[in-house]
């Protein structure tokens, strides 16, 4: 039976952009095309000033997701923080879902606590589509959680979502993550043949509902440091196991997702840079669809920093320009290029095809400094840390978007408990000029 549903489940999926981003931002998700999105539910959020971590709030997530709405290498936005604040799951639910629309027209993925939130948001959905029924033509969001509660159990409200997801002919993007020696096998290969069996039944649930439904293959192991009990998500091992779980998904030719870039480290520095290089670079190598948890999250996921964000997005960047290889051609060999270049003048600054490639062929980045050693001091000594900060800074203190129409705006508004005030969506409330400046 689950072989005969491998055999008939979806291949791919879209996930379409709003308003002026709709067609140039639609993502694909097919064969080895790779996304990379922000996500990851963190409860708290870094004070870069302070260098201390705070409770998350809803605020927060329209913060974070306006950052991403100017950052083009993070191509999907989502629940990036936990509206903490906000304790009620209904109201938790709507201002999520208000705060992630007014903030972008990226492509989402979201989570809801209880089935009984998807009606209603979907109305929300639909005001930020165009009006009744035009979110379903062109589906804007994948409905994220988690149905597995490892080892070998399904639990109850996410997989209930799920379902729900599917009956609409919903996209769910599922997350079945086990840790290794708590909630799965300590062994690599046991982790990985525990997680691919649980997705493997979330698929089976969806095609049973509703043959074709597409679902992400989403396979998450999770690693343990055994010393501690604790997660480690920029161990080494993480990095293998994301990368074979996503050749595990290519083998079935599903679409595919994995978490990735989940560093331990608290702060952006050394550790933090290997560990996000080491695990985002195997996951988007080996292939994966989509490579979530990127943009920003720090602390084993319990943290996530604007900064973070900042420089991210840059990482990923140049991680895509590794995605795409090098082209082989006759022209691009260069051969009588060389020859020219080798007799007259003897190097290659100002040569016709190096002026028709500088763009092409390499990514710049903008706040990695490649500079000389004294144009750096004269600048201010300054380390990638602190160049995130004004960056972030610029942004959060001049974009602040509202995608939804006024009339919309207000619709929202008297119909749902949205715990967000319109005040603080607007740059006279200047709190990024200000406290955190």
């Amino acid at each position: 039976m689950v072989e005969d549903i491998i055999s008939g489940a979806a291949r791919e999926y879209t996930v379409f952009a709003r308003g002026s981003r709709s067609g140039k931002d639609d993502i694909y998700c097919d064969g080895n095309r790779v996304y990379f999105s922000n996500s990851g539910s963190a409860v708290t959020t870094l004070d870069s000033n302070k260098l201390q971590y705070r409770a998350s709030t809803m605020l927060d997530m329209y913060d974070f997701t306006r950052l991403v709405d100017q950052l083009d290498n993070i191509h999907m936005s989502g629940d990036t923080v936990i509206g903490t604040d906000v304790p009620d799951d209904f109201e938790h639910d709507m201002t999520m879902v208000y705060a992630l629309m007014a903030g972008t027209e990226k492509p989402l993925c979201l989570s809801f606590r209880k089935r009984e939130n998807i009606p209603p948001a979907l109305k929300i959905f639909d005001l930020a589509s165009g009006g009744d029924g035009a979110f379903m033509k062109k589906p804007s969001v994948i409905f994220g959680g988690c149905p597995i509660v490892s080892p070998l159990r399904f639990g109850r409200e996410n997989l209930e979502v799920m379902m729900d997801a599917t009956r609409l002919g919903l996209v769910s993007d599922i997350a079945v993550a086990p840790q290794s020696g708590a909630t799965a096998p300590a062994t690599l290969a046991g982790i990985l043949a525990q997680v691919v069996a649980e997705t493997l039944s979330c698929l089976v649930i969806v095609n049973l509902i509703r043959p074709g439904c597409p679902v992400t293959f989403a396979t998450w192991p999770f690693v343990t440091d055994l010393r501690t009990g604790s997660f480690t998500g920029g161990s080494g091992e993480q990095a293998l196991l994301a990368a074979a779980a996503i050749q595990v998904g290519n083998y079935y030719g599903l679409p595919n997702s994995v978490g990735a870039g989940m560093t331990d480290s608290k702060i952006p520095d050394a550790q933090y840079g290997y560990e996000k290089g080491l695990t985002i670079a195997l996951a988007a190598l080996s292939g994966a669809n989509r490579v979530c948890e990127v943009g920003g999250m720090m602390g084993s996921l319990m943290g996530c920093s604007f900064e973070s964000m900042v420089i991210d997005n840059e990482a990923v960047g140049m991680i895509q320009r590794t995605i795409r290889g090098i082209e082989i051609s006759d022209d691009t060999l260069a051969v009588d290029t060389i020859h020219q270049c080798a007799i007259d003048p003897g190097h290659f600054l100002g040569n016709e095809q190096t002026l028709s490639v500088m763009e092409s062929e390499y990514v710049y980045p903008k706040i990695m400094d490649r500079g000389p050693t004294d144009q750096w001091e004269a600048e201010g000594a300054l380390d990638l840390f602190e160049r995130s900060k004004k960056v972030s800074r610029q942004i959060l203190s001049t974009h602040y978007p509202n995608y939804f129409s006024p009339l919309a705006d207000q619709l929202i508004r008297s119909k749902f408990p949205i715990r967000l005030k319109a005040e603080d969506m607007h740059p006279e409330c200047n709190r990024w000029r200000t406290s955190q400046a």
